[in-house]
């Protein structure tokens, strides 16, 4: 098991553990409700939530052509979670580096994080932009822009 999965699997067995105790004090439909939450906080804590991630060389290289930002983000991150979710479709005209699997985009996330894999970092133009809001990103996406 590769690390990416690593918490929405830890979710999964929270899950099945705390709905198994409630279960067994007698209270199924509390049971059921909490393993329905494990499940859904797993779920949107997998890679499968984000769009296909391609190297940050591809990324830049694909980047330089169309102009679309790069976005470097990591499986678990909370804000990136939320950006995705919020870009909504928009997300998928970025280009999606996760630095968990490539050394290259962590190595560019730390030099203008003060060595820190600060996610999501978004470059756009050459120029890094740490945790941006969503509306920006979408900003960025524009003909105009």
């Amino acid at each position: 098991m590769t690390r990416h999965w690593i918490l929405p699997a830890l979710l999964v067995l929270s899950g099945a553990v705390v709905a198994t105790g409630r279960a067994a004090e007698g209270d199924i439909g509390a049971a059921a409700a909490l393993l329905l939450l494990f499940l859904a906080l797993a779920a949107v804590n997998t890679p499968l939530v984000f769009p296909r991630s391609v190297s940050a060389s591809e990324a830049q290289r694909r980047s330089a052509a169309d102009g679309r930002p790069v976005v470097y983000w990591r499986p678990g991150c909370m804000y990136c979670l939320r950006l995705r979710i919020r870009l909504g479709r928009s997300a998928r005209r970025l280009h999606w580096v996760n630095i968990w699997r490539d050394a290259e985009g962590a190595a560019a996330v730390r030099a203008v994080n003060d060595g820190n894999e600060t996610v999501p970092t978004v470059f756009v133009a050459g120029r890094a932009h740490t945790n941006p809001g969503a509306d920006w990103v979408r900003e960025q996406l524009s003909p105009a822009a």
